[in-house]
Order: C-alpha cells, then sequence, then structure tokens
C-alpha cells in the first residue's frame, strides 16, 4: 500500500531525513517510536507531501512521486488525497461544528452534494463515539473528542492510509484512552495506518511492525513484541529503559 524509497529531507544544511526506506503493506499498523527531534513528525508531513523531500520516491497504491524533481501542485494534491493525517494539535475550524468540520473536505475537494456530504459525517461521527456532539463547537469539546472529531474528518476523505503525529500527547492522561480506542477500532477493521506516538503499551498490543527512529534513520524494526523485550541495537535499549 505504501512504499518509501531512499527519502531525504534538509532544513537550512540540517539533514532530518537521511535516506529512508518504509513498506507498509494494506491493512498494516505501522508505530514509529523515538526521541523528540529524530524526524518522525518531518517523515509523516513528506508521506503526504506537507514537506516536500529533496530525494527519494513515494509509491501510495497505483500512485507514485518521485522527487529528482519537484512535482507539480496538480500531482501533490492528488497524492495528497490518498493519504489522512490526524494532527497533534486538532487544527478544527473554531467557526463550525463537528459535523461541518467533516462535510468541509468532502465538499471543497471531493465536490460532494451537501446532503450526501453531511450523511457521510454522520457516520463518522457516530463511528467515533460523538453521535450527541455533531452540533458542537470545538471550544465546546473535550480535547479527546476534538481528536476524535479529526480522525473524522481524516476518514471523511476515503484515505488509503492514515498518518497519526502524536494524536494523545496534548490530551490530558484521562483522555487519551478514547481517542486510542478510536484507532484500535479502526485497526481491527483493517485501515491502514503510520503512527508516530509515544503510547508504548499501544504499540505493543495494536501494531504489526514497530520502528525505532533516531537522527533520521530506521535504527531497527520488528514486531512488538520482539523490539520491546529483546531490542538488537544498543541505542534503542537506552531508548527504553528511559521510558519503560
Amino acid at each position: 500500500m505504501l512504499v518509501v524509497e531512499g527519502l531525504r529531507k534538509t532544513f537550512e544544511n540540517h539533514e532530518v531525513l537521511k535516506g529512508v526506506h518504509l513498506t507498509v503493506r494494506k491493512g498494516e499498523v505501522v508505530v514509529i517510536i523515538g526521541p523528540s527531534g529524530s524526524g518522525k513528525t518531518t517523515l509523516l508531513r513528506c508521506l503526504n507531501v506537507l514537506e516536500i523531500p529533496d530525494e527519494g520516491t513515494l509509491t501510495i497504491d497505483d500512485e507514485q512521486l518521485q522527487f529528482t524533481t519537484k512535482p507539480s501542485k496538480k500531482e501533490m494534491i492528488r497524492f495528497r488525497r490518498l493519504t489522512g493525517m490526524v494532527f497533534q494539535a486538532y487544527n478544527l475550524f473554531p467557526h463550525m461544528t463537528a459535523l461541518e468540520n467533516v462535510m468541509e473536505g468532502p465538499i471543497t475537494v471531493k465536490r460532494l452534494k451537501k446532503h450526501e456530504a453531511k450523511e457521510k459525517a454522520e457516520q463518522l461521527l457516530m463511528k467515533v463515539g460523538l453521535k450527541d456532539q455533531m452540533h458542537m463547537y470545538p471550544f465546546q469539546l473535550s480535547g479527546g473528542q476534538q481528536q476524535r472529531v479529526g480522525i473524522a474528518r481524516a476518514l471523511a476523505m476515503e484515505p488509503k492510509v492514515l498518518l497519526f503525529d502524536e494524536p494523545t500527547s496534548a490530551l490530558d492522561p484521562e483522555l487519551v484512552g478514547e481517542v486510542l480506542k478510536v484507532m484500535k477500532d479502526l485497526a481491527n477493521e483493517g485501515m491502514t495506518m503510520v503512527v508516530v506516538t509515544h503510547e508504548m503499551r499501544f504499540a505493543r498490543e495494536v501494531a504489526d511492525e514497530v520502528i525505532f527512529f533516531d537522527e533520521g534513520m530506521m535504527i531497527e524494526r520488528g514486531h512488538p513484541e520482539q523490539l520491546f523485550t529483546n531490542p538488537t541495537h544498543e541505542r534503542t535499549r537506552q531508548f527504553l529503559q528511559r521510558i519503560q
């Protein structure tokens, strides 16, 4: 479903991604862990072309972008539609209700008729447990509820791959569980997901593969049980000892 080959990205003479290779099969959940500043978020932003890589190739389903030259705006928009991004900050439109936030993308980007977008948005908000909050504005919702609106909004675009950038890090501890439950449900339904997170329990329970990322590189990857209990790389062991 997703293939990354030789992805590189530099900001002001600092190489943030150093030739990343990654393959995610359809229906897999890949969790990326690692210290802050290691390039995890930049990798996600490159996967949906919010950042344009300097080198490499991205393939999602049958669409491919090669970064030997800068892709056209049309190419980037077409490619971006294949992914859904759930951000650390919820990024909801404050002047729109939860329902309107979820409807906006299908109407403006996919040209869906308003009544069709409304029906789909209602179904998705019920799916993430927000049946009674559809007509509330973001300021009336808890952080966990806002993040679930963000997940519904991403799903409304019918992405091939769902990307999560530390979706629970801005939440109060008691609200984390409700967001992780939605993510677990999506995983059980076969959604292809790439998740950057500090939630090690989620990684253990849900991931098909865990990747330890540091200094712009994939240091180690493996099944959660193997990576968490018997990591082969010393840098991985050091990181896990600090957080566990």
